[in-house]
C-alpha cells in the first residue's frame, strides 16, 4: 500500500513546484446518482487519492506553502453517528489529521466561510478547471465575492493555473510502491483471464465469462473492475468498446476479453483472444500469430530514451506486412502505411499510459515531439486486427475474426518488465490451458 509518508512526500513535492504566495485546491469527485435515491459505488478523484489517499466524497484539499497554521488543510464531512448508521463510517476532522497526515482539517460545511479568506491575496491559484463544473462555479463565486470587497481592501487572487499538468507529470513516473500495487492488479487480472479460458465452451453466454472474471477480482481483494469488462464473441469482438456482453458463445468462433481489476486505486488492463471451443482454426491462427508478432515486436522496441511513438510504428509495420502476406491488403508496404490502409483493420493506436486511471494521465508529446520513455513509466501494448462479418472486400474465410492482445509494460533502466504474461499468449499454451477445464 501507499504509506502516509509517501503521500506526504507527494504533497511536499507539489508545493515545492508552486510559486511563492500561491494556493492549490483539489476537490473530491461528486457522488454519482444511479437512479432516484441510489448511487453508484463511490470513486474518488484520482488526483485527491494521489495526494492524500482520502476516500470520502464532500472533501477539498487545500495546499498553502508557508502557511504558519499548517500547509496541508482538508475540508471534509464531520463525524455524524446518524448518517454513519445509514451510509457508513466517516473519518471526520480528527481522522483527517491522525490517519491522513493533514496539518489541519475543517468541516466541509465551513468551506464557504473559510476558503475565500485563504484565497484572498494569493498571487496564483493552482486548480484543475473544467473537471467538476459545480465546484468550478462555487470557487469562482468566492473569487467574485473577494472582488466585490476590493473597496474594503480585499485583494482577489492574481491568476489561475492548471494544476493537472503538474500532477500529470508527477503521476506519470511510478514509485516502487505504486509498481508493487500494479503488479498485484496485473496478477489478479491475469488469473481471472485464465479462469475464463478454462471455463469457455460453446453455448455459454458472454456475461457468464464476465461473471467468472469479476468474481475472481472481488474474491482476490480488488476493489472493482478498473473499467467495464468487454467480452465479445465472434463478430462482437470487432466492436472496440463492446460492453453488452449478452450474446451466446458460438462453436468455431473466437472470444475477445478486455478486462482488468482495480487494486488499491491502481488499474490493470489486459486483453486476450481465444477460441470458444479451445482450438484455433487455420485462419484464426494466422491472424492471431500476426497480432502476437506485433505485440512482441512493440514490447521489444520499448526502451529508455526511445520515443513513445516507436511501439505504434512497429505494430503498424508488422501488421501491414502481415496483411499483405495473407492477401488481405494488396500493395507495397510503405505506400500502404503512408496512406493508412491498415486502418480498415487496425484502427486504434498501440497503447496508452496506465496507472490510477486506465487511460492514465501524462502527455504523449512535449512541444510537438514524442516524449521519450523513462524508467518508471507504465503503458499498455495492445495491437489488434478486426475483420467484420460485413466486410465484402476480403475472402469470406477471414470475416468475423477479431483479435487483440494487450499487455502491461513497466519501463525500466534496462529493458522492460511485462507484468501480465501470467496469462498465456502463445496459441499452444492457450489450447493446453483450455483443455484443463475446471
Amino acid at each position: 500500500m501507499i504509506t502516509p509518508r509517501e503521500y506526504a512526500a507527494r504533497r511536499r513535492d507539489l508545493m515545492a513546484m508552486m510559486v511563492p504566495n500561491s494556493i492549490a485546491i483539489v476537490a473530491a469527485a461528486p457522488q454519482a446518482v444511479r437512479s432516484r435515491d441510489t448511487h453508484y459505488p463511490y470513486k474518488q478523484s484520482t488526483n485527491l487519492s494521489y495526494l492524500t489517499g482520502f476516500p470520502e466524497p464532500e472533501a477539498v484539499l487545500v495546499l498553502i506553502p508557508g502557511r504558519g497554521q499548517g500547509e496541508c488543510v482538508l475540508f471534509c464531512r464531520e463525524k455524524d453517528p446518524l448518517r454513519e448508521t445509514w451510509d457508513g463510517f466517516r473519518y471526520g476532522q480528527r481522522g483527517a489529521v491522525s490517519e491522513f497526515g493533514m496539518d489541519d482539517a475543517f468541516p466541509f460545511s465551513d468551506l464557504d466561510e473559510l476558503l475565500p479568506a485563504m484565497l484572498e491575496g494569493r498571487s496564483r491559484v493552482y486548480f484543475a478547471l473544467g473537471k467538476e463544473p459545480d465546484f468550478d462555479r462555487q470557487l469562482f463565486s468566492y473569487v467574485k465575492q473577494i472582488g466585490e470587497q476590493q473597496r474594503r481592501g480585499a485583494v482577489p487572487p492574481g491568476e489561475f493555473v492548471d494544476l493537472d499538468h503538474t500532477l500529470d507529470e508527477m503521476r506519470l513516473i511510478k514509485s516502487a510502491a505504486e509498481l508493487r500495487l500494479m503488479r498485484k492488479a496485473a496478477t489478479i487480472s491475469a488469473e481471472a483471464h485464465c479462469l475464463a479460458m478454462r471455463r469457455s465452451r460453446p453455448g455459454l453466454y458472454e456475461y457468464q465469462l464476465q461473471a467468472t472474471i469479476e468474481h475472481h477480482f472481488a474474491d482476490s481483494g480488488a476493489s472493482a473492475p478498473a473499467y467495464t469488462s468487454i467480452v465479445g464473441g465472434g463478430n462482437n469482438g470487432c466492436t472496440l468498446h463492446y460492453i453488452e456482453n449478452r450474446a451466446p458463445l458460438v462453436d468455431g468462433e473466437l472470444v475477445l476479453i478486455d478486462a482488468g481489476c482495480e487494486y488499491a486505486n491502481y488499474a490493470a488492463d489486459i486483453t486476450r483472444t481465444f477460441p470458444v471451443n479451445g482450438k484455433f482454426s487455420r485462419e484464426q491462427a494466422a491472424i492471431y500469430d500476426l497480432v502476437l508478432a506485433a505485440n512482441n515486436a512493440a514490447i521489444k522496441a520499448i526502451r529508455v530514451g526511445k520515443p513513445y511513438s516507436v511501439s505504434n510504428e512497429v505494430t503498424v509495420e508488422v501488421i501491414t506486412q502481415g496483411l499483405v502476406d495473407l492477401g488481405i491488403l494488396d500493395g507495397e508496404v510503405n505506400e500502404l502505411i503512408e496512406r493508412g490502409a491498415h486502418r480498415d483493420y487496425y484502427m486504434h493506436s498501440a497503447g496508452h499510459w496506465l496507472g490510477m486511471d486506465v487511460h492514465d494521465v501524462g502527455d504523449y508529446k512535449i512541444d510537438g515531439q514524442w516524449r521519450e520513455f523513462e524508467a518508471g513509466m507504465v503503458l499498455t501494448v495492445e495491437p489488434g486486427i478486426y475483420i467484420t462479418a460485413a466486410d465484402r472486400a476480403v475472402d469470406p474465410k477471414w470475416r468475423g475474426i477479431a483479435v487483440r492482445i494487450e499487455d502491461n509494460i513497466i519501463v525500466k533502466n534496462r529493458g522492460v518488465e511485462n507484468i501480465t504474461r501470467g496469462v498465456p499468449v502463445e496459441r499452444a499454451e492457450i489450447e493446453k490451458l483450455m483443455r484443463a477445464k475446471r
